[in-house]
């Protein structure tokens, strides 16, 4: 029978990964990573590693009311109903803003979006808090409901 003293250079287990101070109001089981080798994030994370126990999936959420009617015309009053759906899903599964680990978002024009870009930042710093997911922004077509013109849909980690 052979060991190996803790020492060995031949040890099975891989070393841990470079350690990144996590904010002191980030979720212990998110950690974002933001490497300074890459452009400052600007309302999102590059990445985001997650050592939770439960995952959950959250369905794409636009601007509908109660009832499944469209609600507002214009993509931030949208924007906003949309990520408070996203949101009320995400409370209703045990969740809250911080354990969204990845958030996409499908907008039916970009170049508005990009115009709104700073309204839609504070609607979400109100909604949701300054722990950003890693996120991506799809040009789509059109959505399901045809008179939506932003469609959001995620993934959380819960402790």
């Amino acid at each position: 029978m052979t060991s190996h003293s803790p020492d060995s250079s031949h040890s099975p287990v891989p070393a841990a990964p470079p350690h990144h101070p996590r904010p002191p109001h980030s979720p212990h089981h998110l950690h974002r990573v933001n490497p300074a080798e890459l452009s400052p994030p600007t309302g999102f994370s590059h990445a985001v590693t997650a050592t939770g126990s439960r995952l959950v999936f959250l369905a794409g959420q636009t601007a509908l009311d109660t009832d499944g009617k469209p609600v507002g015309d214009t993509l931030p009053a949208q924007f906003e109903t949309a990520l408070g759906n996203l949101l009320t899903a995400l409370r209703a599964a045990g969740g809250a803003p911080a354990d969204l680990a990845r958030v996409t978002v499908y907008a039916t024009d970009v170049a508005d979006y990009r115009a709104h870009a700073r309204e839609l930042g504070r609607i979400w710093s109100r909604l949701a808090g300054r722990d950003y997911p890693a996120m991506a922004v799809i040009g789509a077509v059109r959505l399901w409901d045809e008179q939506c013109l932003v469609e959001l849909d995620g993934v959380a980690v819960l402790p």
